[in-house]
């Protein structure tokens, strides 16, 4: 798809790899709409880029319908939409303080998997009736999954399970929209210089990137947004979840 000109929505847009795509995005002349739960650090990303920013819970129905009527209102209908949006929230299923409470559980699915099924069931049902394309193409949409839903490590029963419910939407998801011209397509990242990851002692962010076979260092959000550029470009990337990992698999712990 031709980006410049085209409408875009990024989730969690304010930080780590949504603030590289709403920037690799807006380089490349996309309008782009950067939506996060933090709005003032939306506002501030959007201000650099030229875009506009709106608060969105990804998990809230009104709250999404509201982000993306503001966007729309801006920008038009959006072809594009990469949803970056998520927690993490580690956690053993029994601790040392017994079971994990189910609504720690559930928060978890809630912004990681549903809020991805909400943006992307709000931007398909508006980009369906675009006008097409080369190849009829009316839109992408681009999820974040992670290597976590498929190498799981122990602490992470939530995340694992929200991020391989993005990869098990991915196909079927695909499919469906394949008629209107929308391709679905997941990214699952690996280890990567975010802002959950700078939390972490440099010792830890040290033995972390020492893991990762080649390159043997931590992704960097660009690298996220490159790939994300190149899904946008190449119409026969449709229905898979590719691994950007460095060729690293997690070990149990």
């Amino acid at each position: 798809m031709r980006v410049a000109d085209v409408a875009a929505v990024v989730t969690g847009g304010g930080s780590g790899l949504g603030q590289a795509t709403a920037e690799a995005l807006a380089a490349a002349g996309a309008k782009v709409a950067v939506l996060d739960i933090n709005v003032a650090a939306a506002e501030a990303v959007a201000t650099r880029i030229g875009g506009v920013a709106a608060a969105c819970d990804v998990a809230c129905s009104d709250s999404a319908v509201a982000a993306l009527a503001a966007a729309t209102a801006a920008h038009g209908p959006a072809r594009v939409l990469v949803n970056c949006a998520g927690v993490v929230n580690p956690a053993r299923i029994v601790g040392r303080d017994g079971p994990l409470p189910l609504a720690a559980f559930e928060t978890v699915i809630r912004i990681n998997l549903i809020g991805t099924f909400n943006l992307l069931r709000l931007v398909a049902a508006g980009a369906q009736a675009l006008e097409p394309f080369e190849d009829g193409e009316r839109g992408v949409i681009i999820n974040t999954a992670s290597v976590a839903a498929f190498d799981g490590q122990i602490g992470q029963p939530a995340y694992g399970a929200s991020k391989a419910g993005v990869v098990g939407l991915t196909l079927p998801a695909a499919r469906e929209l394949a008629r209107f011209g929308i391709r679905v397509v997941t990214i699952a990242p690996g280890l990567f210089q975010t802002p959950m990851m700078a939390s972490l002692p440099a010792e830890a962010q040290a033995s972390l990137a020492a893991a990762v076979p080649y390159p043997p260092r931590l992704g960097v959000p660009s690298e996220y947004a490159a790939l994300v550029l190149h899904i946008l470009d190449n119409r026969m990337l449709n229905g898979e979840t590719i691994r950007l990992d460095g060729a690293i698999r997690l070990a149990p712990k």
